[in-house]
């Protein structure tokens, strides 16, 4: 992947989809009309961190090339450099995988 020319601001983080299998377990194939956006990314660009009351930073805890899971309609879908992204609020992240 291609260095990305955008940078995220405050707790928000940039994560491109990842394909999901095309066949079941059992050697299935699930047609294109049947299959469900996929709910597990990697993290492309991270922001700064949120600020809490005080003003003070509060550092993002996913980075770059994190490997996560996010609920089914997290975050804004956009189209960068040709590539369709997702930007969402690092509260919307609900776990690292692996």
């Amino acid at each position: 992947m291609a260095k990305l020319n955008f940078r995220p601001l405050h707790d928000r983080v940039v994560v491109k989809r990842i394909d999901a299998e095309t066949k079941t377990k059992g050697g299935i194939i699930i047609p294109d009309s049947a299959k469900e956006k996929p709910q597990e990314g990697q993290v492309v660009a991270v922001g700064p961190g949120g600020r809490d009351e005080t003003g003070k930073l509060t550092p993002i805890d996913v980075k770059v090339g994190d490997r996560v899971l996010f609920g089914k309609w997290s975050g804004t879908e956009i189209k960068l450099d040709g590539e369709e992204l997702l930007i969402m609020k690092e509260s919307d992240i609900m776990g690292v995988v692996g």
